[in-house]
């Protein structure tokens, strides 16, 4: 797919308004990288490296990451500019190493050739990393790629030199970013009017649906801990905490962030559970203490386990807690994570 996005010649470039209104439309979409959710300043910086590079704005938006001010590329996007400049590219390997072969179109009689170990990943302090961990074939085979591609062909690569692995972003086991901060191309300044806001009016505002659904939820929350979980909840859906919504409050535009704070400050604070203390019997033996609710029960538990793996200083919580649990953390029961929580906690 990668490969035939490459290949598509995108149409002849709208203008700068209309480009605008495109980015505007299109960053509302859920199903985009969050580096673009909600951001159109940053997604009309990709559509416009697309066109520079003559790809479809959507390998553009999949495959182009800026890390710190520099232009990435994943693996899957520098092979399908390799192979669309008319080189031929070879990738084999499997956990323990990865082979990646080059042969010019101009030069086919000689083969560049890189190979990548767990030996040499372990001697670049890449192990340690969980994504290596999980997805050894994957990342020998993406730095490879790159790397005999840099050797072989950098022309063909348009500037992106390196994956944002390799620019020291967090990634999945796609290559893709998993927690980069956005950067802000472009900071309003007073007096300045804003070109990325919409049009004054009751009707223009159109909340993020993903983003709507939990400030919702919040608003029917009883306890601060179950507005506390509203949050988790977004943070395990990938939910921008910072992405518009009307606020169920105010019935006005406001962000995630904001209402959920003030939210949880409107609650009253929560009378001492049986989870975090110990209730004594009363006469006849009965504990007088408050039975937690089934979210309020997993919420609980996922702060614990946070705070167990912040004390134990365990880097990449979400990927390590997936590893251990063999599931992602927003499947596991309560009693695995609290099973988990009480092993981690010995070595904190």
């Amino acid at each position: 797919m990668t490969a035939e996005l490459v290949r598509h010649q995108p149409p002849p470039p709208a203008t700068l308004p209309e480009k605008m209104e495109y980015a505007r439309a299109l960053a509302v979409s859920g199903m985009l990288p969050s580096q673009y959710r909600n951001q159109p300043a940053n997604l009309l910086y990709a559509l416009e490296f697309a066109s520079s590079l003559g790809l479809h704005p959507m390998a553009a938006i999949t495959g182009v990451h800026v890390i710190e001010g520099k232009p990435s590329a994943s693996s899957a996007l520098i092979s399908a500019l390799v192979r669309r400049a008319g080189h031929k590219l070879r990738v084999t390997g499997n956990d323990e190493q990865a082979t990646a072969q080059i042969v010019r179109a101009d030069d086919p009689e000689f083969t560049f050739s890189c190979t990548w170990t767990w030996g040499r990943a372990e001697q670049a302090g890449l192990t340690r990393k969980q994504v290596w961990k999980n997805y050894p074939a994957a990342m020998l085979k993406a730095r490879a790629i790159t790397e005999v591609a840099r050797e072989a062909c950098e022309e063909a690569l348009s500037g992106m030199h390196y994956t944002p692995e390799e620019l020291g972003a967090n990634v999945n086991e796609e290559g893709l970013p998993v927690d980069g901060t956005v950067q802000q191309l472009h900071r309003v300044q007073p007096g300045e009017g804003d070109p990325w806001a919409a049009p004054a009016g009751p009707d223009t505002f159109v909340p993020y649906a993903p983003a709507q659904e939990i400030a919702d939820a919040a608003a029917e929350a009883e306890t601060r801990t179950a507005v506390t979980a509203c949050g988790e909840r977004a943070r395990l859906a990938d939910v921008n905490a910072d992405a518009g919504i009307l606020a169920p409050d105010t019935e006005k535009p406001d962000t995630l962030r904001e209402y959920l704070a003030r939210r949880w400050k409107a609650l009253p604070e929560e009378k001492v559970t049986t989870s975090n203390a110990t209730s004594q019997p009363d006469d006849e033996g009965v504990v007088d203490a408050e039975v937690l609710s089934p979210e309020d029960d997993y919420a609980d538990a996922v702060a614990q386990l946070r705070a167990a793996a912040e004390a134990a200083r365990l880097e990449d919580f979400d990927n390590g807690v997936a590893g251990a649990l063999g599931m992602p953390l927003a499947d596991a029961p309560v009693e695995a994570i609290r099973a988990l929580t009480a092993q981690i906690r010995p070595a904190a």
